[in-house]
């Protein structure tokens, strides 16, 4: 197995994931925070295909789906075109509020399809090449879409227990 399939079954995974946190939830759920400093499912799930967006099109030359995709528009969360979610507060996490989770998976879908056509292009030499040299060491592409999948699992299991926790607190 190459590393590049490696990295296309976890970002599957991610993806499975995704869905599972978010399926059957209505906007009551998906906008929900169980505490006052807690996020929701639909801020974990924005947040996460906002950096995978981010980082995956940056490192590879491409252009964001959230922007040329009109995934911006789509959902209408009035935040800055280029936010991610970092540095958000509590008080403007719970902002991030969503209508449908279509909207949520449909991005990350979207998100996801622009990461495996660029995992599907790799080879092994390319995950060597340098793409941020604000780091010291600086950040192969190898290490950051390894960085970006443990972003992605760990934001995905804080949402499935989000919502874990809001279906214990109906039962």
């Amino acid at each position: 197995m190459h590393a590049k399939d490696i990295l296309i079954d976890g970002f599957g995974r991610v993806r499975e994931e995704v869905h599972a946190a978010v399926e059957g939830l209505g906007p009551d759920r998906l906008n929900a925070r169980p505490g006052p400093d807690a996020n929701s499912v639909a801020w974990l799930i924005w947040h996460l295909a906002r950096v995978q967006d981010d980082h995956v099109a940056d490192a590879f030359g491409l252009d964001q789906v959230w922007l040329t995709e009109d995934w911006e528009k789509r959902l209408g969360l009035g935040l800055p075109r280029r936010d991610t979610g970092f540095g958000h507060t509590a008080a403007k996490a719970a902002e991030v509020r969503v209508d449908s989770g279509d909207l949520l998976t449909g991005y990350y879908d979207a998100v996801h399809e622009q990461t495996l056509g660029a995992l599907r292009s790799l080879a092994a030499k390319d995950l060597e090449r340098i793409v941020d040299e604000r780091w010291d060491p600086p950040v192969s592409l190898g290490v950051r879409l390894v960085s970006v999948l443990s972003d992605d699992l760990q934001h995905v299991g804080q949402a499935a227990y989000v919502r874990g926790l809001l279906q214990s607190a109906d039962a």
